[in-house]
């Protein structure tokens, strides 16, 4: 019916707001005989109630469209007029393989109504600059991910997000100095242990915003596979017999640090604080406990 891909924007699909990408793979550009015969598709199988006509439809091809085809693209009374004048050679017994759709009555009404403006063409340069904003590009075509913003600085006041793994942090204070610690003002005492507190926050939120760059420059899954590979090279470390949970968090998250990553689509911009910070992101979840 004139569509190869359908680009659907909400939940009434063909009979709401949609874009079609019609795609040839021809060794040669396309013509306007080619794009005007799928367009009499595209008009036929509308007029005939199997979906609404599209918001845009592109022609795509690895030749790109000919000159001949552009230039009525480009100017919908000319397409208009030339379909019209055409149908009956390269539409007419081209739209059913049981019969011929002649132009005529309603339906040429219909045509005669329709804003051609919505037929088009896309390159394929345009297409790979906008497959290369999503996060398929690199695994598809490599050449690296873009540049990684910088990670947030962790605000003054934890957020909830916080919760898990800093209450397993002050726990593991506890643990090392025997005594009851909930808050960073428990810390005092020990200066070395504010800026150990402080210092896994940076590491949390530099997890935080790998997770982030993640989800717009690879694809789903890509992240959570990089805390599966950390959480394999440390949990022997965690569940082994340690002095307390202070030095057991301190061993799991150098080992981290340590860890050579080489199978994720994400270890070209991942840095020593991420991995230390994914090993938070898992304490977070219960997945690694420090205090035993």
């Amino acid at each position: 019916m004139g569509v190869d891909i359908a680009g659907l924007t909400d939940d009434a699909g063909f009979l709401g707001v949609w874009d079609n990408y019609q795609c040839k793979h021809y060794d040669h550009p396309l013509t306007p005989g080619t794009a005007i015969r799928e367009i009499g598709k595209s008009l036929w199988h509308a007029f005939d109630g199997e979906f609404v006509l599209p918001r845009r439809y592109y022609f795509m091809a690895p030749q790109d469209c000919g000159m001949n085809l552009k230039k009525l693209l480009l100017n919908q009374s000319e397409l208009k007029s030339k379909l019209i004048e055409k149908w009956d050679e390269w539409c007419a017994n081209a739209i059913t393989s049981t019969a011929a759709i002649p132009l005529e009555g309603k339906f040429a009404m219909f045509v005669q109504g329709c804003d051609f403006s919505r037929f088009t063409f896309k390159t394929a340069l345009e297409a790979i600059d906008e497959h290369s904003h999503t996060p398929y590009h690199a695994a598809r075509f490599g050449g690296g991910l873009p540049d990684r913003p910088e990670a947030e600085t962790p605000p003054a006041e934890p957020s909830q997000m916080e919760s898990r793994y800093l209450q397993q942090l002050f726990e593991a204070y506890g643990d090392h100095h025997q005594k009851d610690i909930s808050c960073l003002a428990d810390l005092n005492p020990w200066q070395e242990l504010v800026e150990h507190y402080h210092r896994q926050r940076e590491y949390f939120y530099h997890a935080e915003s790998l997770r982030n760059f993640a989800r717009d420059t690879v694809p789903a899954g890509t992240f959570e596979e990089l805390q599966e590979e950390v959480h394999a090279g440390v949990v022997e470390i965690e569940t082994a017999s340690h002095p307390d949970g202070l030095i057991r968090m301190n061993e799991v998250t150098q080992a981290a640090a340590l860890l050579p990553l080489t199978a994720n689509g994400l270890i070209s911009v991942t840095k020593v604080q991420d991995k230390r910070g994914i090993c938070h992101q898992l304490a977070n979840e219960d997945r690694l406990k420090w205090k035993k």
